[in-house]
């Protein structure tokens, strides 16, 4: 997954872009990039595998000048693009996967369209959307024929001589938000970004839905569509604790988690319950709050330097970030039996290798794992995540099991059969834990707070968002009347309108 943030201020832009992009840095751990727009265009690029955001752009960003600009974490490639198109030069920057990437590239490569930016033989995803929406009419129709095109997500920022053009993904599957201070305007993945930069949340966009922001405020350039499907995991493990989507914040979900990870829990005895850091620390306080037992910390993680084990695309990585990050305190597990909070587990080789080995290796007495989410049963249509179905624990167990692979999974994502049973007996063997019990789709549906049906829930059931009807659009030149978030109240935001399309 990645992170988006792109701002249009009265004076320059730099600064509230560099730190708004760099609030963003949980998401991604290959590339982090900036462009700003002043009297031309103004880009930087770096590798920040091996180092954080700030120190590899702190010399870049006051050396550059203009008032609007956008800027990424990216988990796998560079950004932002520029594009020199047929509607003018613009910078691009995406948050989303298209797993038909190498079918859209042949069909342009077809018609004489080329790429620059490749690595290892694959085309730039980021370039590749820029390409796609450069066959549009105009930028409008571009962004809208390109969300059609592809299979999967995309939520983007455009930048040019406009303002900024910020589109969320036709199944609100990764969120968008706009932020509002007294000379600036604001979109964001994280809405953690806002409070430190001195931005209120706006406005929540819908799924489809197309924003121009500039020096006058937002312009509504396309409405959102009818299907709200955003990812359900966000809450669990990938935003920030004080991040909010759709007005939910990340740290009250895990707290709640956790709450109904303990009333499942009357059948056995602890003396210490805790969470994996980082992201398993508010689950862990919820079951504590919920048991009435006292959280500790047995297991603490080395600065926020070490980043985290998920995201990395390579396994190496991920295993020595896990191996690394997280430091034992004997004196907190020896001779206590410990509930171990964890937003998921994925692969749980980490999770048994780097995590719990630590546990007994310090003389815990008994070692109970809660997983925030069920299992995870499928690899992740919509962004970079779990590629494969052969890397979920899940689905080792289940083919252990049944003796291979199955296609029909359905009795293993039912709590209530003996087929699901037995293969968390066979994940709790294999992570060698005393009790292992996952939370349910509907506790963890219950502690979101959202309808199922708004909920993208596919790694779990493997059932996919249904395309979007058609949005019958009507543009006007009139204020809109939107959602004031923050309050739960219906308001006028000044600056939204309307516009025509065509310009």
């Amino acid at each position: 997954m990645s992170g988006i943030f792109g701002v249009v201020s009265k004076g320059n832009c730099a600064e509230t872009l560099f730190y708004g992009t760099d609030y963003h840095s949980h998401l991604g751990t290959e590339y982090g990039g900036m462009a700003v727009l002043g009297e031309d265009f103004a880009r930087q690029i770096h590798n920040v595998s091996q180092s954080q955001f700030k120190s590899k752009f702190y010399d870049d960003y006051r050396h550059m000048n203009g008032n609007k600009g956008i800027g990424v974490i990216s988990a796998l490639e560079e950004q932002p693009i520029y594009l020199n198109s047929k509607f003018g030069p613009f910078c691009i920057v995406t948050n989303g996967i298209a797993e038909n990437t190498e079918q859209l590239t042949a069909e342009l490569l077809k018609k004489g369209i080329s790429f620059s930016e490749v690595s290892k033989g694959v085309v730039n995803t980021t370039e590749l959307i820029a390409k796609l929406i450069n066959r549009g009419n105009n930028l409008i129709d571009g962004i809208e024929k390109m969300l059609e095109t592809i299979d999967g997500s995309c939520s983007l920022l455009l930048l040019n001589k406009n303002g900024i053009y910020a589109a969320r993904d036709r199944f609100g599957y990764t969120p968008l938000v706009i932020g509002r201070r007294h000379d600036a305007w604001a979109v964001t993945s994280e809405t953690s970004a806002f409070p430190n930069n001195g931005f209120e949340i706006t406005k929540y966009l819908e799924p489809g839905e197309i924003i121009l922001i500039n020096e006058d405020g937002i312009v509504q350039r396309r409405p959102g569509g009818n299907v709200n499907q955003i990812c359900a995991f966000l809450w669990i493990y990938t935003g920030f604790p004080a991040s909010s989507y759709e007005g939910i914040n990340v740290e009250i979900v895990r707290e709640r988690c956790g709450r109904h990870l303990a009333r499942r829990d009357k059948d056995i005895k602890v003396d210490v319950v805790s969470g994996v850091p980082d992201s398993g620390v508010a689950h862990g306080l919820g079951y504590a709050m919920e048991s009435g037992k006292p959280f500790r910390r047995p297991l603490v993680k080395y600065t926020p330097g070490y980043g985290r084990s998920y995201t990395p695309p390579s396994q190496e990585t991920r295993d020595l970030v896990a191996k690394m990050k997280l430091i034992p305190i004997k004196e907190v597990i020896e001779g206590n039996s410990i509930v171990m909070c964890e937003d998921s587990i994925v692969r749980g080789t980490q999770l048994k290798n780097f995590t719990i080995k630590k546990l007994w290796d310090c003389g815990a007495k008994e070692v109970h794992i809660r997983p925030a989410c069920p299992p995870l049963m499928f690899p992740c249509r919509f962004n970079l995540s779990t590629r494969s179905i052969n890397e979920l624990a899940a689905r080792r167990a289940i083919r252990s099991l049944e003796g291979h692979d199955i296609e029909d999974v359905s009795q293993y994502t039912d709590a209530s059969t003996k087929k699901y049973k037995k293969m968390v007996e066979w994940i709790a063997q294999d992570l060698e834990v005393t009790t292992l019990r996952y939370q349910t789709v509907d506790d963890m549906v219950n502690a979101i707070g959202l309808p199922k049906e708004k909920l993208c829930l596919y790694c779990w059931n493997g059932q996919c968002p249904k395309p979007p009807t058609p949005v019958k659009k009507e543009y006007t030149q009139e204020r809109i009347e939107i959602k004031e978030v923050a309050a739960s109240k219906k308001t006028k935001v000044p600056g939204l309108h309307q516009a025509n399309p065509q310009s």
